[in-house]
């Protein structure tokens, strides 16, 4: 793995980390791009998982980049900093940066709303998974704030007693302290989450949703494949934290990449 740093639109530095394939790469393909989801990280989303080694295993070479605030990426605790539409256009700073006409992308979560806002708007995504998100695509524009807790979200991440919290945002404190998160980067995120129309519509690359069917932040995802024009739903078991770790998950993105049409 080699890890780089890149200057984004607006002076950020985001990180991002390259895992070269040993096996011949089809030349027809190109590099699939990773996107982590809130709280966790390149590392825990895609490399403990096994999608990394899924994907180099296919011949495949693979970018995985640091969300801003999170892994190695410039932290802050403005709200301003923040926002699902800010790091998409890290994708594209990205994607100039490397010089890259084509890819491939990934994004789990809050890492799915920031692909679906790259794809949206940019021709070079030639193929498109998404997971861990649902209907609230749709209907809110983000990721599910009914079953996160919205507001109280950031006050759970940037209360100094924590042993007072309940519900999801106890969860999500626990979440990011258990990964080593950065808990002001985390709540000034919290405060930005992405809340208006997503034009899904206009994605043109191919699209595969993963849901787990008991994943409150994916709930009726059949929505959210229906209103993207060339998409497909695959449902596994789970839930939000569990499904990307499926022994299904992975194969079902190699195959779905690595096809040439």
């Amino acid at each position: 793995m080699d890890t780089e740093s890149l200057t984004s639109f607006d002076g950020a530095a985001i990180s991002y980390h390259t895992w070269r394939s040993d096996r011949p790469a089809d030349a027809a393909l190109p590099p699939v791009v990773l996107q982590h989801g809130f709280a966790a990280s390149t590392e825990s989303n895609w490399v403990h998982t096994g999608v990394v080694a899924a994907l180099n295993a296919a011949g495949r070479d693979v970018i995985g980049v640091d969300a801003r605030g999170h892994g190695r990426s410039q932290k802050g605790s403005d709200p301003s900093f923040f926002g699902e539409r800010n790091m998409s256009r890290d994708h594209l700073a990205l994607f100039d940066h490397l010089g890259l006409d084509q890819v491939d992308l990934v994004g789990y979560s809050m890492g799915a709303i920031i692909s679906l806002l790259t794809a949206s708007h940019d021709p070079r995504v030639r193929r498109l998974v998404v997971g861990g998100v649902g209907a609230a695509v749709v209907e809110l524009g983000g990721v599910d704030t009914r079953a996160t807790g919205g507001e109280g979200l950031a006050a759970a991440l940037s209360t100094t007693d924590p042993s007072t919290l309940t519900g999801p945002g106890a969860a999500f404190r626990q979440f990011a302290e258990a990964t080593g998160a950065d808990l002001p980067s985390l709540a000034a995120q919290a405060a930005a989450v992405h809340s208006g129309h997503i034009d899904v519509g206009a994605i043109t690359a191919p699209t595969l949703l993963i849901a787990g069917d008991d994943d409150p932040l994916a709930v009726r995802p059949g929505t959210l494949s229906a209103a993207i024009p060339d998409a497909k739903l695959l449902g596994l078991p789970g839930d939000h934290l569990s499904v990307v770790g499926h022994p299904e998950f992975a194969p079902a993105v190699v195959d779905f990449l690595t096809r040439l049409s």
